[in-house]
């Protein structure tokens, strides 16, 4: 007799990988009962037909039960979500070593309210996520998924294909696709709560579902319906000893970042000035702000999901069913106080809270006579004023979305050889942006214009006069509170389809297979349709202060036609040297049409063709080839072209490198820096650099030529247990739809060396086209009148990623105790990106940067160990990341677009007030992490399972690289929060309920 608690140990596997064969596993037809629908199947080897209803094989939409698809295909089980205690299915598949961190809950300033999965790290809108093999409504213009709409659950089990797929499920599947498969014909009642808390007693989440199912008519039909709430709170920076300070990335030292600060500065062209402690004069600025303690590591939001599910066979030969999601969602992101980023503004000499010495002071900067002429001037000119509002508190916007997403169809059975299934779907995503603590800069303007403390030269809208020069405090809350202003952006998304699929096959077997030939035909239509409707404090560049550029109304969408078609061939069967051989072959023609003017149009054709030979039952071959296509997205087709903001740490025109350097300082000139600023002017503020750019209805897809070769091994006679597969990837995406990276577009006007720039190049539209403050010549600012770099939508760039993975699995029995050892690991050779064919190949595998977003490590795995003892189960993780560096210690670096100078970071000892004071770093490297999560999971009855988990349980502290090493929705709070563990130990508790 099975001992049902060692058999669930073999059920824990925490990536099955593909190394099953193509036998039937015997053990997938039991009935579905607590263990087996804890199950970690392999996607490759679906349940067998018998258990009736759809059969979901992720890569293929041939269904035949026996046939394999050569496409990899790693599953992530049921059991493994339980023994992570994760609420959100967006953290284990960025923990992946397939995946790179995409956003999510450890990105605050860059998050739009939803989580992504980034596959192989080549953007998370070159891979799809699917619920059972079908589309979901995406969130955005950009056509990604939310993964906290999925129905976590009800989530059987999670399919990773990481390769081209879009032979099987159209446009996006470039990188991959991430199937959720969710339980079929649930019956019962099962409940589930679970609670994670730090060590340090915060960064609480809280989660609880509820999922009723039942069948009925005699098992003709089921219905399911799963209610979910989850909850987590926020953790500051400032509550970790990490990211108490901004720490200057380049030179080690701990106080603050941004020049917007307080009390006011501004710059006149010559340097930024800041007021001093008395208020009387303006000095060379000495108080950066400290931004840190204000942002949180880990976004708090609230979430309520909703799913049901319905099926019903009328007869032996016809099936309807259903499904329906809903979700509501509310994330917080929250960021340092606005304020004034670089606005020219002007005051009149008379102003009440302008003293005497800096009325005069600034009548001196602007070349007016002192005495009446000053003190009677009505609009004294402050050319770029920077003043950070902290008594208005945060910035804070809350994303509001509601989801539904429904579908219903029909399944017919024409014979024993073929049946159709034929569905419809509409989903809409509508997500509500409420901007707040933001101050309004035309109201700072109408505040200034006041010649006493009571009243505005204007009065609209109750106008209260600005004490603008005070210290931190000076602002009241009559001032903070006509200069607060909240805004709100409206974003609704939705897709409709209709698609059938014949599926089937041919009745007749090849002379020496064992298994007809398999086939799956159809068609299929998809319409895309987005709008963004911002309000007027949005559409004005500059008015929301730190808001970033304008955000313009706008609207379109598109719709495609596709046909397709699939086979899988088995050749030989049970033959010597040739236990299977099998081919297997796909093609699909999609037809676009664009709403838009001149109804612009394109199609593209996918195909793929893949092969596997099991030579006997120990080995087996696979490979398979795909051309794939990405389609442009709404947001690549329509947006409107605004200055928004990218990082860069480096101007070649800041400090002194332009001084004695005639051409330097010419193309620093022809960009519109003024003569004064030459030699003063500063890097970006912040590390964050002004650019401009937008979607262009001319953008065509893009192709991508992608191939996996494999082998499989499982030696039954030598070692009981073990399975490894070995799968070599590589994917070249030509014709990219891509922007230049800020180092790029800089590289194109001033080349390697900014020093050796010729005359000629200083001239050139690459250096002419880069347009600075009027000011200070710096490339950060006011959006309003600081275009910075142009950075346009093209279809020049290459993509390029090869690299292994090895899955390996081995359980055993030893008398009363189970051994369970998984491993997933991904070798990673490179990653390159090419903006255009004249620019560099930049690879970004194994370093990090403002040029290579997300960390990507060369190493990369995760190793689980399970032992089982009786009804109790003990799992220890090893998470693995690989050693990176900073991208200027590349070998490389002139290539690259650094110098000499500044290809290093800090690497010493940090000064300033903070904890990590006294403390050595290198900021140019991160050694390789590991860290180790440890799980108890018991059955305490038949009915319910209580699991403890343990993360980060050596409580490994995240690396420290400073503040502006990298892009900055990864690199915050001194260092890279999505890929390193910076909430430390942590504890979660969770107990399932089922009868």
């Amino acid at each position: 007799m099975r001992n049902p608690f060692r058999s669930r140990l073999l059920h824990t596997t925490l990536l099955v990988g593909s190394a099953a064969f193509a036998s039937p596993v015997v053990a997938q037809t039991a009935p579905a009962t607590q263990e087996t629908q804890q199950q970690a199947t392999d996607a490759n080897t679906p349940a067998p037909a018998d258990q009736g209803g759809d059969i979901v094989v992720t890569g293929t939409l041939i269904t035949n039960p026996n046939l394999v698809s050569s496409s990899p295909v790693n599953t992530v089980s049921e059991n493994e979500l339980t023994l992570r205690n994760i609420t959100n299915v967006e953290q284990i598949v960025r923990e992946l070593p397939g995946a790179v961190p995409g956003i999510g809950a450890a990105v605050n300033n860059g998050n739009g309210g939803f989580s992504t999965v980034n596959l192989r790290n080549l953007g998370a809108n070159r891979n799809l996520v699917l619920l059972d093999g079908n589309r979901l409504v995406p969130a955005a213009a950009g056509g990604t998924v939310d993964l906290n709409n999925i129905p976590a659950a009800l989530v059987q089990r999670v399919d990773i294909l990481t390769g081209g797929a879009s032979t099987s499920y159209g446009a996006d599947a470039v990188s991959g696709v991430v199937n959720f498969i969710t339980k079929r014909d649930f019956a019962g009642v099962q409940a589930s709560a679970s609670q994670q808390i730090t060590e340090r007693g915060d960064g609480n989440i809280f989660n609880s579902d509820l999922t009723i199912g039942a069948n009925f008519d005699d098992g003709r039909g089921n219905a399911v319906v799963s209610l979910g709430y989850q909850e987590a709170d926020a953790l500051y920076q400032g509550d970790r000893d990490v990211s108490v300070y901004t720490i200057g990335s380049t030179n080690g030292v701990a106080s603050g970042a941004s020049p917007t600060s307080v009390p006011t500065g501004v710059d006149f062209g010559a340097g930024q000035l800041q007021v001093n402690p008395g208020n009387t004069a303006l000095v060379a600025a000495y108080a950066p702000f400290n931004f840190s303690p204000y942002n949180i590591f880990q976004t708090p939001f609230k979430r309520y999901n909703m799913y049901a599910a319905a099926h019903y066979e009328i007869s032996d030969n016809l099936e309807v069913y259903s499904r329906g999601l809903f979700s509501k969602n509310t994330i917080d992101t929250i960021i340092a106080p606005s304020g004034i980023f670089g606005e020219s503004l002007t005051i009149p000499g008379n102003n009440p809270y302008l003293s005497a010495g800096l009325r005069d002071q600034i009548c001196g900067l602007n070349g007016i006579a002192l005495g009446a002429t000053c003190n009677n001037n009505t609009a004294l000119s402050l050319p770029a004023v920077y003043r950070r509002t902290v008594e208005i508190g945060p910035r804070i916007s809350r994303y509001t979305t509601q989801v539904f997403d429904y579908k219903a169809g029909l399944r017919l059975k024409f014979s024993e050889h073929a049946k159709l299934d034929v569905s419809g779907a509409y989903g809409e995503n509508d997500l509500n942006q409420t901007q707040s603590g933001y101050v309004l800069r035309s109201r700072v303007q109408q505040a200034l214009n006041a010649t006493n403390t009571t009243t505005c030269t204007v009065t609209t809208n109750n106008c209260v006069p600005l004490n603008l020069f005070g210290q931190a405090g000076s602002i009241t809350p009559d001032q903070a509170a006509f200069l607060n202003g909240q805004s709100t952006i409206q974003i609704q998304t939705a897709l409709s389809q209709a698609r059938a699929v014949l599926n089937g096959d041919f009745g007749t077997t090849l002379p020496w297979a064992s298994e007809p030939i398999a086939f799956a035909a159809g068609g299929e239509y998809r319409k895309y349709t987005y709008r963004r409707i911002p309000d007027a404090y949005a559409l004005s560049p500059g008015e929301l202060g730190g808001a970033g550029g304008a955000i313009l109304p706008f609207s379109g969408g598109y719709d495609v036609r596709e046909a397709y078609g699939e086979v899988i061939a088995p050749l030989v069967a049970d033959k010597p040297f040739f236990r299977a051989l099998t081919l297997e072959a796909g093609v699909r023609y999609s037809d676009y049409k664009v709403q838009a003017a001149n109804n612009p149009s394109f199609n593209a054709t996918t195909w793929k063709a893949g092969a596997s030979w099991e030579p006997f039952p120990e080995l087996k071959f696979r490979g398979n080839y795909q051309r794939a296509v990405r389609a442009p997205n709404i947001g690549e087709l329509f947006t409107p072209s605004v200055t928004s903001l990218d990082n860069l740490l480096v101007d070649p025109c800041a400090g002194a490198a332009p001084v004695g350097n005639a051409n330097l300082t010419l193309a620093c000139r022809n960009q519109g820096a003024p003569a004064a600023a030459i030699g003063l002017i500063q890097n970006p503020a912040s590390g964050q650099v002004n650019v401009t750019g937008g979607g262009n209805p001319n953008i065509r897809p893009e192709t991508a030529d992608t191939y996996t070769l494999g082998v499989i091994i499982q030696p039954r006679g030598l070692v009981p247990g073990l399975s490894v597969a070995v799968d070599y990837f590589n994917i070249k995406v030509n014709d990219a739809i891509t922007f230049a990276t800020p180092n790029d577009i800089l590289g194109a006007c001033f080349g390697n060396n900014p020093a050796t720039i010729t005359a000629a190049q200083a001239a050139s539209s690459a250096c002419t086209a880069i347009r600075r403050s009027t000011v200070n010549g710096r490339l950060s600012g006011s959006s309003a009148t600081v275009p910075g770099l142009p950075q346009p939508l093209t279809n020049n760039g290459r993509l390029a990623t090869d690299g292994i993975d090895l899955n390996a699995n081995y359980a055993r029995n030893f008398g009363e105790v189970g051994l369970n050892l998984s491993f997933q690991g991904t070798w990673t050779n490179k990653n390159t990106f090419q903006a255009s064919s004249t620019s560099y190949s930049r690879d970004c595998v194994g370093y990090y940067s403002v040029n290579c977003q997300s960390i990507q490590p060369e190493w990369a795995w995760n190793q689980r160990t399970s032992l089982t003892f009786g009804p109790g189960t003990l799992s220890l993780l090893w998470r693995h990341i690989g050693a990176v560096q900073y991208e200027g210690q590349a070998s490389d670096f002139a290539a690259r677009g650094f110098t000499t100078a500044n290809r290093s970071l800090f690497n010493g000892t940090i000064t300033g007030p903070s904890p990590l004071a006294g403390q050595s770093y290198n900021f140019n490297r991160i050694g390789a992490y590991d860290y180790f999560d440890l799980s108890v999971q018991f059955d305490v009855t038949d009915n319910f399972t209580f699991t403890v988990t343990g993360r980060n349980i050596g409580d490994r502290k995240p690396p420290v690289v400073g503040s502006s090493a990298g892009a900055t929705a990864f690199n915050s709070g001194n260092t890279y929060p999505s890929t390193y563990d910076v909430l430390g130990r942590s504890f979660a508790v969770a107990g399932k309920l089922r009868f």
